[in-house]
C-alpha cells in the first residue's frame, strides 16, 4: 500500500455535507485550528465512557481551546493496509463532542512521514509547533512515534520539557472487560443492539443519501428508500430490523420503519449488499434526501423464499412486528 492517505473529510465527495449541515462545533485541519489548545488526543471511536473520561480532563480548560485531536485515516490503514470502519465518522462526532465541552475537532493527516517521526519530533512538530498545546490528555495505553515506541509516560516527560502538561487517564472496566470500541463493534456485529447501546450510552445510528433503486420493493407493494451509506461506516450484522428514521431537515420527527441490511437472496442473490428502509404508513418522495437510521430491534436473519408472493407475506409480517415494537 502506498503512503498516500485517503482524502480527508473536507476534501472528498461526502465532505459536501459539511457545507450543508450546521454543526455546533467545527471540524478543522491542523492549520485551521483555533490556538492555543488543550487537547484530548486519540481516536475516540464511539465516544464511550472511557473516551469521555479523557475528554473531561481538558474540557474545562479556560486558558486554551478544548479540542479533540485525532489522526485521519487510522494509522493501521496507512501502515498495514487494514480497513478500519468507524463507529462515528468525523462529521457525526461534531454534535456528540459539543455537549462534552469541546470547541473543535482537529484531524491530523496521517502519513508514512508522520509515522516515521520520533516521539520528541512528534511532540515538538505537531503538538507544540502546529497546535500550540498547553495541556494534553491521553489514555494510559496511548502509544505514539515511530514503531509506536513512545508511551504515555514518554509523552509526559517530553511534554514537560516543552512546557506542556500531560495527563494519562486510567482505563475503564466493565466487569472483567475493558470498555472499548472493539466491544461495541462485537455487539453490533452480533446484532445485539441493546448491548451496543449500553456500551455507547446512546442509540447507534447511521446516515445515508436516498438513491434510485430498481423499484423491486415497490413492485411487491413494499417501496423502500435505498440508502447510499459512506463505506467507512461500521454497520450492524446483516438481517432485517425494526428501525426509526429521520429526514435531515426534520430531525425531531422520527418515522417507524423496517430495514433490510444485506443482499437480496430471493429477488437478486448476486446483487451487492444494500440498505433498504420501508417506512410504515408513510408515502414520501425521499429521492436525494439524507436519512438517519436508528436500528431498534433485530427481527430475523435473511432467507431465500420460494416465491415473490411468499417474500411479500414475510415482509408484511416484518412490518407488523416492527410497528408493534415501535408503537
Amino acid at each position: 500500500m502506498s503512503g498516500k492517505a485517503p482524502n480527508l473529510p473536507w476534501e472528498d465527495p461526502w465532505g459536501e455535507r459539511l457545507a450543508l449541515i450546521s454543526h455546533s462545533i467545527p471540524l478543522h485541519s491542523p492549520d485551521q485550528a483555533l490556538r492555543p489548545t488543550a487537547i484530548a488526543l486519540g481516536s475516540f471511536d464511539g465516544l464511550h465512557r472511557g473516551h469521555r473520561r479523557v475528554i473531561a480532563a481538558v474540557s474545562g480548560d479556560a486558558t486554551a481551546v478544548p479540542s479533540v485531536v485525532s489522526f485521519w485515516p487510522h494509522p493501521r490503514e496507512v501502515l498495514h493496509g487494514e480497513t478500519r470502519l468507524r463507529l462515528d465518522l468525523p462529521e457525526e462526532k461534531l454534535d456528540l463532542l459539543a455537549p462534552l465541552g469541546i470547541r473543535q475537532l482537529v484531524l491530523v493527516p496521517f502519513s508514512l512521514a508522520l509515522a516515521a517521526l520520533a516521539p520528541e519530533a512528534f511532540v515538538e512538530t505537531v503538538l507544540v509547533g502546529q497546535l500550540q498545546a498547553r495541556r494534553v490528555a491521553v489514555g494510559e495505553n496511548f502509544r505514539f512515534g515511530a514503531g509506536r515506541c513512545g508511551s504515555a509516560s514518554d509523552l509526559a516527560r517530553i511534554g514537560a520539557a516543552c512546557g506542556v502538561e500531560v495527563l494519562a487517564l486510567p482505563m475503564l472496566w466493565d466487569g472483567p472487560e475493558r470498555v472499548s470500541s472493539s466491544g461495541i463493534r462485537r455487539a453490533l456485529a452480533a446484532r445485539d443492539l441493546a448491548e451496543a447501546e449500553r456500551l455507547l450510552e446512546r442509540p447507534y445510528r447511521f446516515s445515508g443519501r436516498v438513491v434510485r433503486g430498481r423499484g423491486l420493493g415497490a413492485g411487491l407493494g413494499w417501496p423502500t428508500a435505498n440508502l447510499e451509506v459512506d463505506g467507512r461506516k461500521f454497520l450492524p450484522g446483516e438481517g432485517v430490523y425494526a428501525v426509526r428514521a429521520w429526514r435531515r431537515e426534520d430531525p425531531h420527527t422520527p418515522m417507524a420503519g423496517v430495514m433490510n441490511l444485506g443482499p437480496q437472496p430471493t429477488v437478486d442473490p448476486l446483487a451487492p449488499s444494500a440498505v433498504e428502509v420501508h417506512l410504515l404508513e408513510r408515502d414520501l418522495d425521499l429521492s436525494g434526501a439524507c436519512l438517519t437510521v436508528e436500528p431498534v430491534r433485530f427481527l430475523r436473519s435473511q432467507q431465500r423464499f420460494a416465491s415473490l408472493a411468499e417474500l411479500s407475506e414475510r415482509i408484511s409480517a416484518d412490518a407488523a412486528a416492527a410497528a408493534a415494537i415501535l408503537a
